[in-house]
């Protein structure tokens, strides 16, 4: 075995930042920690990509279907107000509450 650690393995920053957040539920944890690696795993993919078409295609053409790509994989989430707004118009007012909270300065 090498000391060498997996292309999708998170970055020790994040695990440490995981660790430290009380807020997060293990679940919660491991499910950002999935979602580091397959984001690097797709910024890969990308990259082969990109090296691939750019031997034959030009580097316009990798940029625009690498966007298209990523935009594809990755979705822009619902910001924090939308979801406040989404939980509001179905009457779901604990979790409107409890996005609220989060809104708000810990102070």
């Amino acid at each position: 075995m090498t000391d060498q650690s997996s292309p999708i393995t998170p970055p020790p920053e994040l695990l440490q930042q995981l660790s430290n957040n009380p807020r997060l539920t293990w679940l919660e944890r491991l499910r950002l920690a999935y979602a580091a690696g397959a984001d690097q795993e797709l910024e890969a993919c990308i990259g082969w990509f990109a090296d691939a078409c750019n031997h034959g295609f030009g580097d316009d053409y990798a940029k625009i279907i690498s966007a298209k790509i990523r935009a594809a994989r990755r979705p822009k989430p619902p910001s924090l107000k939308e979801r406040i707004a989404a939980a509001i118009t179905e009457g779901d007012e604990r979790t409107a509450l409890l996005l609220l909270n989060e809104a708000l300065p810990n102070d």
